[in-house]
C-alpha cells in the first residue's frame, strides 16, 4: 500500500494519507478536518475516513489516514511495530505521566549518571506488563478511565502485554532525558517514562512525544493537515 502522492482524486476507492499531527491536536480533529475537504472537494456529503493509531493531543507525528475502501485495512496498519521519539524529565512526577496535569511529587536527581539510566531503560525493553495510564482511554466498567480521573475517581487499569524492542537514552541534559523507542501496537510511551523514573527511584514523566514511524511508514514522508489541504486544493 503506497500512501497518497497527491496525484489522484480516488478516495473512495482508498487512500493512505500520511499526516505529521500538529500540537494539540486530536487524532479526530485530523480525520474531521481531512474528511470535511475530501467531501468539499468532491462535492459529496459523505466518506468513510479513520486513523490506524491514536496520538494523544500533546503528542506530533506520524498518524496515518485510511479513506475509503482503506478503512478495512486499519487494524492491519494499526498492528504495525512503532518508533517514537521525545523527552521524559525525571524527578518529579504527574498524575497523568505527562504535561496534561501539574507535577505531584518532586525528588532528588543528584544521584543520576547517564549509564544507570542507560541500564534502567535497559530493563524495559522485551516484553513487559505494562499498566496503562489512569489518564487514557481505556475502558473502566464502560467508561473512559479519563473521565473518572479527571473527576477524582479512584482508577484501577489492569497490566497488559507489551513488547518494546529498543528503548534508548540520551542523557547529556540530565533531568531531561531524549530517547528513541521502538514497540509494538498498544504501547504507553507515558507509561514507560513513568515506569524509567520507578526503576530509578527518581520520578519521571513525559514532556514530549513524537511517533517517527509505523512500520516502513516515517513521518518524513507525511504532510501537515493545512499541506494536505492545499494540494488536494490544486487538484
Amino acid at each position: 500500500m503506497n500512501p497518497w502522492n497527491g496525484e489522484s482524486l480516488e478516495f473512495l476507492d482508498g487512500q493512505l494519507i500520511l499526516i505529521d499531527k500538529p500540537y494539540g491536536w486530536t487524532s479526530f480533529d485530523v480525520v474531521k478536518k481531512i474528511r470535511y475537504n475530501i467531501c468539499q472537494k468532491l462535492q459529496i456529503k459523505k466518506i468513510k475516513v479513520g486513523h490506524a493509531g491514536t496520538l494523544d493531543p500533546l503528542a506530533t507525528g506520524l498518524l496515518i489516514i485510511a479513506t475509503g475502501r482503506f478503512t478495512k485495512k486499519v487494524d492491519e496498519l494499526m498492528g504495525l511495530e512503532k518508533e517514537y521519539s521525545g523527552t521524559i524529565k525525571l524527578g518529579s512526577t504527574t498524575p497523568s505521566y505527562d504535561l496534561e496535569t501539574e507535577v505531584d511529587q518532586e525528588f532528588r536527581i543528584d544521584d543520576l549518571t547517564p549509564d544507570k539510566i542507560l541500564l534502567a531503560a535497559k530493563t524495559l525493553t522485551g516484553e513487559l506488563d505494562q499498566i496503562p495510564p489512569i489518564f487514557s482511554a481505556k475502558k473502566v466498567d464502560g467508561k473512559r478511565a479519563y473521565k473518572m480521573a479527571r473527576t477524582g475517581k479512584e482508577v484501577e487499569l489492569k497490566a497488559r502485554k507489551v513488547q518494546v524492542k529498543t528503548f534508548d537514552t540520551k542523557s547529556s541534559k540530565i533531568p531531561d532525558i531524549e530517547f528513541n523507542i521502538t514497540c509494538s501496537k498498544g504501547t504507553y510511551i507515558r507509561s514507560l517514562a513513568r515506569d524509567l523514573g520507578l526503576e530509578l527511584d527518581n520520578g519521571g514523566h513525559l514532556t514530549v512525544l513524537r511517533r517517527e514511524s509505523i512500520g516502513h511508514f516515517t513521518v518524513c514522508s507525511a504532510l501537515t493537515p493545512d499541506s494536505f489541504i492545499d494540494t488536494l486544493s490544486a487538484l
